[in-house]
């Protein structure tokens, strides 16, 4: 089970979508920032990747064997507990487990306690940038080129977006085999 602990910034400027739209007041304001989000949230599934670096807890299972993490690029792992089965958890020391990140930014976690049934609880950082001038050109303007056609198509029945969107994101596109 994955949770975000904080919430990812824009991954594309408000004034850009503005500009975009030739919107010059404050009025749409948080239309155009929910707007954005949601479109940055679907390029974060089509591109199978996190845009702006936050951190997460996932929950594995400590069979022994190397468990994946859902979210990537993986930045850093931070902390590892066993969690019981009344949800307690504890800190655990740096010999019961491993930890791996490897090339492609997936990471790794396993128990190296043989035996134990006990689930892992796993904090760590993904996300390509740190920050939203670090998101790729391409992924920002297909983010605000989608949230542009949302607004555009309000109150309208038939709204599929772009093909120019998915032509943008799909060089950053990862997908994972099981």
């Amino acid at each position: 089970m994955l949770e975000e602990q904080e919430s990812g910034a824009l991954a594309a400027p408000m004034a850009e979508l503005k500009a975009y739209l030739r919107i010059e007041s404050g009025a749409e304001d948080a239309v155009l920032a929910g707007l954005l989000r949601s479109a940055a949230a679907l390029c974060e599934q089509f591109v199978g990747q996190w845009l702006i670096a936050r951190t997460a807890r996932e929950t594995v299972a400590a069979t022994g064997g190397w468990q994946r993490l859902a979210a990537r690029p993986v930045l850093s792992i931070e902390a590892v507990e066993a969690v019981d089965d009344e949800g307690g958890r504890e800190t655990l020391p740096v010999e019961a487990y491993a930890i791996d990140i490897d090339a492609a930014g997936d990471g790794w976690v396993r128990s190296t306690r043989a035996g134990e049934t006990r689930r892992l609880a796993v904090t760590y950082r993904a996300g390509m940038a740190g920050e939203l001038n670090g998101v790729p050109e391409a992924l920002r303007q297909g983010i605000v080129r989608l949230a542009a056609e949302h607004f555009l198509a309000r109150g309208s029945e038939s709204a599929a977006p772009p093909a120019v969107v998915s032509a943008l994101w799909r060089p950053f596109r990862r997908m994972r085999l099981a």
